[in-house]
């Protein structure tokens, strides 16, 4: 089964049951990004989990374009991927354990509905229970996993098919601090095909017993419903929610994978065509030697990931800065295999992205949409790299003669070319002909990602699940500011991304120039004119065609086209003065401008390429 046909099975199951088909949100969280990217499909949700109506009803499913990125340094094993796709239905306060479980097991185990699973080789974990959240065993979900089983005539028993985990297994959420959150159930597929629990996948040396949590790998994780009927506040507390949700999650690559046979997500059929494409740009066989088969993944999974990225409803291309800062790190890792590892002689980036578009254009028409600014900005980071890789040659021979009677380089050294000029470690001892000292280098790289994690954390402190005070007015002043660039700019200016914390807003939109202190200062001024004028400020229900007709700024995909999904469009100002803004969002805002108080910018610069950044405060 290829992965287009799992997908569309999948969602085709979905709208069986009375769910409604949404389009994936962009992988750039609009508004209020709790991280950087999209990372799970209940991210763009979280208003509707904690309470709002969504305009598409109370059932949905899609399939959510992914990005995380804590594992770039590990790509090019057999399982780690930075983008990805990922199957979910839900229910915000419909259906809750009873369908959630009957119909994961159908669609697992029904062949012509489904995927057709063997459900002997299917085991489950639900939540044991524990003193934090003052819940027992989830006997409810083991209870409804029992009878499914029992459809097969299997004896589905507590501690032989259905395994209780505690809450790190177990539970999902919050994604921050305080947010909704609630137990799960998991379930797993058996590689081995084996009755015996005993029994490890190959290679493994333990010798207690083997079980779906287990680490050597036989048990593989499919699918996650997660029950989602808690509220954990910022004192610790889990308090119900005011609706019990359910938000499942199925990767599609990992499913594709276990269903093609293949042991690696590299090998399923829609990464073939990417590798075939580095084999004619390279000359390498994948499967040569081990040093080629990583490199050859790295590209595939890096140039793909960049790809949609770019490629977006809100691309970012590469900077120094947030999402950019990412997507360049992820293009000079895939060009620093190409060259070093492989060889590659030339520009080769835009024709790996020229197949990823060719593969994923008819499910995600933004990427074909937005193709000329995919080749543009990895053109010019391919070209900018090549020049960074030999200003990094010559620094590194500078260094050489510190470590000229050392039996190796420090970890420091190593990274700082690492993250100076994208040497990875095995090119700096490459270089140097020495070996680069363990210990500090894994200091580094902690160091490295505790930095990240705090960067991360800040952000969350602004993200969707944030609807204090001061951040609903960053909320609406971002609309104000919208409206006022366009104004002054031209209606050429897109918003690209934004972020709020409690101390600033940040604002990124196209705009090919830098703007003069005379734009800055007229911009400053509509805004704080429309807070001063205390607009009001309200939303209504519309359809897309309704919401272009009233001139509504926002995205809008090919696949909200002529469908008559409703949409919530924020209105400031009223019928008497005029409207200043007319735009797709979720929300929070404040009920009238002049809650706002007032607006300066502190600061505009360069983001990436064609797009520029306002940050900004109210008071």
């Amino acid at each position: 089964m290829t992965t287009a046909e799992i997908r569309a099975k999948f969602l085709a199951f979905f709208r069986s049951k009375g769910h409604a088909i949404i389009p994936s949100a962009s992988l750039i969280p609009e508004n209020d990004p709790t991280v950087l990217f999209t990372t799970a499909g209940m991210q763009p949700l979280v208003p509707y989990l904690l309470g709002e109506p969504h305009p598409m009803g109370k059932r949905l499913a899609d399939c959510q374009k992914c990005v995380r990125t804590g594992d770039i340094d590990e790509v090019g094993d057999n399982r780690h991927c930075t983008f990805f796709e990922m199957l979910g239905n839900w229910s915000l306060g419909d259906y809750f354990k009873k369908e959630a479980i009957e119909w994961s097991f159908e669609f697992l185990t029904d062949a012509e509905k489904g995927l057709g699973l063997d459900p002997q080789r299917l085991y489950v974990t639900v939540f044991e229970g524990d003193t934090e959240t003052g819940l027992g065993l989830d006997e409810e979900a083991a209870m409804y996993w029992q009878k499914a089983f029992a459809t097969k005539n299997i004896d589905a028993k507590i501690g032989e098919r259905i395994f209780a985990y505690p809450k790190n297994k177990n539970w999902w959420g919050p994604a921050g601090q305080t947010g909704p959150c609630g137990p799960d159930t998991e379930m797993f597929y058996d590689t081995l095909n084996m009755t015996d629990r005993r029994t490890h996948a190959p290679g493994w040396g333990e010798a207690d017993e083997c079980h779906p949590n287990c680490d050597c790998g036989r048990y593989v994780e499919i699918w996650n419903d997660v029950f989602m009927e808690f509220n954990k506040t910022t004192d610790g507390k889990f308090e119900p929610l005011a609706q019990k949700n359910v938000d499942t999650g199925m990767g599609l690559e990992r499913v594709a994978m276990m269903l093609q046979g293949v042991s690696t997500v590299f090998d399923i059929d829609i990464f073939q065509p990417i590798i075939r494409a580095i084999e004619t740009k390279t000359g390498c066989r994948y499967g040569e030697s081990p040093e080629i088969i990583r490199s050859i993944r790295i590209i595939a999974d890096h140039l793909r990931t960049a790809t949609f990225i770019i490629g977006d409803q809100r691309g970012v291309g590469p900077s120094n800065k947030d999402q950019g800062y990412i997507v360049r790190r992820l293009i000079r890792r895939a060009v620093m295999s190409g060259r070093k590892q492989l060889g590659i002689q030339g520009k080769f980036t835009v024709a790996i992205a020229e197949e990823v578009i060719k593969l994923y254009g008819e499910t995600y028409p933004e990427l074909a949409a937005n193709r000329e600014r995919v080749i543009r900005e990895l053109d010019a980071e391919e070209e900018k790299f090549t020049r960074t890789l030999e200003k990094g040659v010559a620094e590194a021979a500078k260094l050489k003669t510190k470590f000229a009677d050392a039996t190796e380089i420090s970890g420091a050294t190593a990274y700082y070319l690492y993250e100076s000029f994208g040497f990875p470690r095995e090119m700096t001892e490459e270089e140097f002909g020495k070996k680069v000292n363990d210990t500090e280098w894994a200091d580094e790289q902690k160091k490295h990602q505790e930095m990240s994690r705090a960067g991360a954390e800040q952000k969350f402190a602004g993200g969707l699940a944030d609807h204090s005070e001061i951040s609903t007015k960053y909320h609406t002043a971002t609309h104000l500011l919208d409206a006022a660039l366009r104004q002054v700019l031209g209606t050429h200016v897109e918003q690209r991304g934004s972020n709020i914390t409690a101390e600033r807003m940040r604002f990124d939109f196209s705009h090919p120039a830098k703007m003069t202190p005379e734009e800055i200062a007229a911009v400053e001024k509509l805004v704080n004119d429309w807070i001063a004028a205390d607009y009001p400020v309200r939303f209504e229900m519309m359809t897309v065609d309704e919401a272009k007709a009233a001139g509504a700024i926002g995205i809008f995909t090919d696949k909200y086209a002529g469908l008559g999904n409703q949409v919530k469009v924020y209105l400031i100002g009223d019928d008497t003065r005029g409207y200043i803004s007319k735009e797709i969002c979720g929300g929070p805002h404040v009920e009238h401008t002049g809650q706002i108080g007032s607006f300066k910018i502190q600061k505009e610069e360069a983001s990436s390429a064609g797009i520029r950044r306002i940050k900004a405060v109210v008071s």
